[in-house]
């Protein structure tokens, strides 16, 4: 019976862990994104400032140029953040199922999962 109760402790612990995971990607994913929209307004402004929104152009901002291009960059990682999000998802999903194969199997045995064990002191010890 103790297996059991290691085996649901063991599948809760992984079920809050994919759950962090999940909160931490998307955490990740709404700061890149608010940092491509600064970026994306620090270009309009560089644009606007030297009157060439041309990227082709041989005036076009360097810092345009630049800001541009980590803002792609933060695009890719992103899109890459949504993957590992999708296979985070899967995976939780996985992980609750195991937790709940885990829970009928100490409830089969008889012992609910959140049952607290009476730790029943041996008498022998208190004898002096």
């Amino acid at each position: 019976m103790k297996s059991h109760e290691g085996l649901v402790r063991l599948k809760l612990f992984q079920v809050k862990e994919k759950r962090r995971q999940l909160g931490q990607l998307d955490l990740m994913m709404g700061e890149f994104e608010r940092m491509a929209a600064e970026l994306d307004a620090q270009i309009t402004s560089e644009e606007t400032k030297a009157g060439i929104t041309d990227t082709a152009h041989f005036a076009y901002p360097t810092f345009a140029k630049a800001a541009r291009q980590r803002r792609d960059n933060l695009f890719v990682s992103i899109r890459d953040l949504k993957n590992q999000k999708d296979e985070a998802e899967v995976a939780l999903v996985e992980s609750e199922k195991e937790l709940a194969k885990a829970e009928a199997l100490e409830q089969r045995d008889g012992k609910p999962r959140d049952a607290e064990e009476i730790i029943v002191p041996d008498r022998r010890a208190m004898i002096g």
